[in-house]
This record gives C-alpha cells, sequence and structure tokens, in this order.
C-alpha cells in the first residue's frame, strides 16, 4: 500500500469513501493510489465493521473520478465540516455504541453511576450494589485520578481497576474508568468496558490518538473551556484512527460564575444532536459540583434528550476520597431514577437498565 498522509483530513474540499465490508486490501491501494495520482491526499480509518477513505484536495479533480464504481466502495460523501469522520453529514443515522452489552444512544437513556473514584472494595461493592439496584446499567470509578494538587489522592491504580473487574462480574455491570496517560491505555483497556477522556485531556492528541487505536468504546469529556467545534475535533482524533466506538459528555464548562462548579451547557446537547451523529451524554454531578444540583440537572439533560446520564453515587460521601459535595447517597438515586423513569416515559423514551 502506497504510505499514508496520517494527519486529520483538513480544508473544505473532501469527500469521504465509505468502502463495503467485503473490500480488500488490494481495493483500498488501488483506491489510495488514484487519489495520490490527482494530487489529493489520503487518509484510511479502519473501523470494526468498515474502513472509510478521507480523500483531501481539490474539489473538482477528487468528485469527477466515478468513485462508486471502484471496486470496495458501498458509497462517497462529500464533506464541508472541519471535522469530517464525526459530523452529520458524513452520517446521517445516530451511531449506537455497545459498553459490554449496554447500549448507549439509539433514543434510549443509559445511566451510568458509580463513585467518582474507587477507595476500597466495601466503598465499591456497595455503590455498584445499590446504583444496580435502583436500575444503572453502567458501573463508573476510577482508578486513576488527575488532581490539582500532587498530593491529593491519586487513586489505587492496577488495584483499582482489579476491584472494578471484580464488581462487575458480581453485579453485572460492564464499567467505564479514566486513562489519564498514553503509556497506560492498553492496561485500562485490558480491564475496562468502556475508557474515559476526562475534561484535563480533551486535547491531549497523543492519548486522544492511542484510545483511538484501541478496540474499546470511548467516553469523550468536554474540556472545561473547550468549544463545540473543538471537542469534535477530539473525537475526530479518535475516529480516525478507527474506534468509531465514540461518545460524548458535557461535563459543563469554566464562565464567570461561581455558585456552581461548572456551568452545564444544557444547548450543547441538541446542537451535538444536530452536528454530529455521536451519542451524547451528560455529567451533572462534575457540571454543578453540588448534591443539591444533581437531581435537576439530570431531569433538565434527559428533558433536551441525552442519551444518557453519568452520575455520582457515594455510600457515605463526607468520607469521600475525591468530590464527595457533589456525590448523592444511594437513597436519593433511586428517588432520582423514578424521576428519570417518568420524565423518559413522558417523551416517549425508554430508560436501560
Amino acid at each position: 500500500m502506497p504510505p499514508l498522509d496520517h494527519a486529520t483530513p483538513k480544508g473544505d474540499d473532501s469527500l469521504l469513501i465509505v468502502l463495503r465490508p467485503d473490500a480488500t486490501d488490494q481495493d483500498i491501494d488501488h483506491i489510495v493510489g488514484r487519489l495520490r495520482e490527482i494530487g489529493a491526499d489520503a487518509h484510511v480509518s479502519r473501523g470494526k465493521t468498515r474502513t472509510i477513505i478521507g480523500a483531501v484536495g481539490d474539489r473538482i479533480r477528487i468528485q469527477q473520478l466515478p468513485w462508486e464504481a471502484f471496486p470496495g466502495v458501498d458509497r462517497t460523501v462529500p464533506v464541508l465540516k472541519p471535522f469530517k469522520f464525526v459530523s452529520r453529514e458524513f452520517q446521517a443515522a445516530d451511531s449506537v455504541v455497545d459498553v459490554g452489552g449496554v447500549e448507549v444512544g439509539g433514543g434510549h437513556v443509559t445511566v451510568i453511576a458509580g463513585p467518582c473514584a474507587v477507595e476500597d472494595r466495601e466503598q465499591l461493592f456497595s455503590a455498584a450494589s445499590a446504583v444496580k439496584k435502583a436500575g444503572a446499567a453502567i458501573l463508573r470509578g476510577d482508578a486513576f485520578k488527575p488532581r490539582t494538587s500532587p498530593y491529593s489522592f491519586q487513586g489505587l491504580e492496577e488495584r483499582g481497576l482489579e476491584l472494578l473487574a471484580e464488581a462487575r462480574e458480581e453485579f453485572e455491570m460492564p464499567f467505564v474508568a479514566e486513562v489519564l496517560d498514553p503509556r497506560r491505555v492498553t492496561l485500562v483497556s485490558e480491564y475496562a468496558d468502556m475508557i474515559r477522556i476526562g475534561a484535563r485531556n480533551m486535547a491531549n492528541f497523543t492519548l486522544l490518538a492511542e484510545v483511538g487505536r484501541q478496540d474499546k468504546p470511548v467516553l469523550l469529556k468536554r474540556g472545561m473551556s473547550a468549544t463545540i467545534e473543538e471537542w469534535l475535533h477530539a473525537a475526530e482524533y479518535v475516529y480516525k484512527e478507527g474506534n468509531h466506538q465514540v461518545v460524548l459528555c458535557e461535563r459543563g464548562i469554566r464562565t464567570f460564575e461561581d455558585q456552581t462548579r461548572n456551568t452545564l451547557d444544557i444547548a450543547a446537547v441538541p446542537v451535538l444532536h444536530r452536528l454530529s451523529h455521536l451519542p451524547v451524554v451528560v455529567d451533572p454531578s462534575h457540571s454543578g459540583g453540588r448534591r443539591d444540583l444533581v437531581a435537576p440537572l439530570t431531569r433538565a439533560a434527559v428533558a433536551v434528550g441525552a442519551d444518557g446520564v453519568l452520575i455520582d453515587v457515594h455510600p457515605a460521601p463526607e468520607t469521600a476520597l475525591v468530590d464527595g459535595a457533589q456525590a448523592i447517597l444511594p437513597h436519593e438515586f433511586e428517588g432520582l431514577m423514578d424521576q428519570v423513569r417518568a420524565l423518559a416515559a413522558a417523551l416517549g423514551r425508554d430508560v436501560i437498565g
């Protein structure tokens, strides 16, 4: 195969060439070679179910060739957005991401819940039991924690992942865990059913590319000062490497307001649904940063059409080593789940649990 340009497709004149599942390496070589002959750049993204070739160059020269007559080609998609693969132009239908047998997207509301950080087995199993009983579908819990102070609790690392894997078996819940370092991506991928990129790492492009090479779904949080377009560019870094299982997570942005930890950009949900085919979930815990705000922000997320929510639940928030002020108690989560189901039903949606 000719050498490929591994830069992100850029510019206004681009075409995505979507290949059939039975396309061969020879088919791909032929298409890439033809693109190079006409002076266009080619980027190959190999996913689990399909391969996509991004062609960037002179629009007239690219579009005058009958790409759909080439062996192995299913269709072509002209894309004007600076983010290509994750755009609604590329794919009209909503993506549905499978997380250990649990769907995120497709019109459902998927609830992800658990402690912000794994502290010990008793704390994790108590929280996991409670959120499972109340109807959560996916367990959250981090083994690596990015902290402002280097002296704060940084997580249990691999021991935390081992405990999460035990909880998965005990409570039959897939789990999502954060990765901070490209050198730890393989380790986290070996344990977790879904990899989370936190707000501080949304623009860590080396980490995004490495996660894009994994065969695990990715939950990509919005950076605290990132625009929606910058966020979608971050998703593009993951998608273009071949990992097409990406879920976006709105977790609040930094504004002038000082009454909340962050400001939940609730409008981002419908805006993203217009711009992109990727599922969008909301983190009401990190958005408000206060226990009393979790329920109303959760209701707002469901009302505006979010594909799910990510909620911190701790059996004893006053003893939490991380973010105790925003964690709700198990009985509060149980009551909130009743509200989520009622609101979703009123909107003609169902809650996966």
